[in-house]
């Protein structure tokens, strides 16, 4: 006991267990600071599960960057826990994102700051170099519809505007990124599309020949732009 807890940064009510490529939350942190941590910064880890955090019952921030975290993640219920920072995990759009933050919403009543930089759910420009602005809005109401409550979402304040919009949009604003499988590219060797715009028989560039020829017809209209490029003597 005593060598683990000498892994442990401790400051008054801020507990501290970083780097030690843990998978899970190691028993004797729960069993000797859970009664009493406001502050739980377990970042730089291998966690793929939070279950050991039903100790932590007094808990008001919770640091858990850098881990293997998903959208599978559950979490006890912790009524006093106003800011919850995920940054660089494996949390996606696709598949149970929905119900992770409705899970959130649940569990995290209290809930005022939220942050999901460094995942794929989150396409902000940094990380996301095809991602735009107007991806990262769209994720933004998104969020903010599934959790109102928020004041802040990863560096940003949430305006009132903001929220506003979420509430009435933010059901329409997934962000979901197409599997490689299913996108297609019209017109490449792999992908031939199914119809030409082309006569059959000018398809082939090898045996294309164009035609130059002189209409013998004049247009007579006496209303028409057409007139400018008829000569005198031709009217």
């Amino acid at each position: 006991m005593a060598n683990n807890e000498s892994l442990v940064a401790l400051n008054g009510t801020q507990i501290s267990y970083i780097g030690h490529d843990c998978k899970e939350i190691p028993e004797f942190l729960g069993e000797t600071y859970g009664q009493f941590a406001r502050r739980l910064d377990l970042s730089f880890n291998q966690l793929r599960s939070l279950a050991g955090l039903k100790m932590f019952t007094e808990l008001e921030e919770l640091i858990v960057d850098n881990n293997l975290l998903g959208n599978d993640l559950q979490l006890p219920r912790l009524p006093n826990l106003h800011t919850l920072t995920l940054n660089k995990n494996h949390i996606s759009f696709q598949g149970r994102c929905s119900a992770l933050l409705e899970h959130l919403a649940d569990v995290t009543p209290s809930l005022e700051y939220l942050s999901l930089l460094g995942n794929e759910a989150c396409p902000n420009q940094l990380v996301s170099p095809d991602k735009d602005e107007d991806d990262y809005q769209r994720y933004r109401y998104f969020v903010l519809y599934k959790l109102p409550q928020l004041k802040f979402l990863d560096t940003r304040k949430v305006t009132k505007r903001e929220g506003m919009e979420a509430q009435e949009r933010g059901a329409f604003m997934k962000v979901v990124k197409p599997k490689p499988e299913a996108v297609s590219y019209a017109g490449s060797e792999s992908h031939p599309l199914p119809y030409s715009p082309l006569p059959r028989g000018s398809r082939d560039p090898m045996t294309h020949k164009g035609v130059f020829a002189k209409c013998r017809y004049i247009y007579y209209g006496k209303h028409s732009e057409g007139n400018r490029f008829i000569r005198n003597d031709q009217l």
